[in-house]
């Protein structure tokens, strides 16, 4: 599952690459050949990756490198974390970049997908934030819905445990309660 590109969407060549290159400069940063090819990656992924899948993607850049160009692409607002349940952080392009989307969450793997809501999912859901934050008097710019439990592999997993752990019944001689 991946972030199905809308009408908003910027990561097509050019476009993105435009986009990158102004808000690195606004931010007085340069755009090395590092930060393309790692805007490329993500751009590519289609969901968050982690910075061991980013070396196994780009093996010749060092993760020192990829580190330091994920800090400043995340300042220039290019690209934004995304939090997992197995303690490593993702990255992914930053949504005004992409689109609005959700994330399903791997609470046992740490996979994250991308799932991109319909637009009444997301009238609704600004509807009940509206509420919700409306009687507090706190203002919502945003907001994020990460959906934690087990992706298709992790939940065969845990099926075939679960199977392997029933009892199974013993049978008995005829004629025996």
């Amino acid at each position: 599952m991946t972030v199905s590109r809308g009408p908003g969407d910027k990561t097509g060549g050019d476009s993105l690459h435009g986009l990158v290159e102004e808000r690195l400069r606004q931010a007085a940063q340069r755009y090395t050949s590092g930060r393309r090819a790692l805007v490329d990656l993500l751009a590519q992924a289609g969901h968050p990756l982690s910075i061991e899948d980013i070396a196994e993607q780009a093996p010749r850049m060092p993760r020192s490198s990829a580190y330091r160009h994920l800090v400043d692409l995340q300042q220039a607002g290019v690209v934004r974390r995304v939090a997992a349940n197995d303690g490593y952080f993702r990255f992914e392009l930053a949504e005004d970049i992409t689109e609005h989307h959700h994330h399903l969450v791997c609470t046992y793997c740490g996979q994250v997908l991308d799932v991109t809501p319909t637009p009444a999912f997301e009238q609704a859901m600004n509807s009940y934030l509206a509420s919700l934050t409306g009687s507090s008097g706190f203002v919502s710019d945003d907001h994020r819905l990460d959906v934690l439990g087990a992706c298709a592999t992790c939940n065969r997993a845990r099926s075939a445990r679960r199977d392997q752990a029933l009892p199974r019944a013993t049978p008995q001689p005829a004629g025996r309660p």
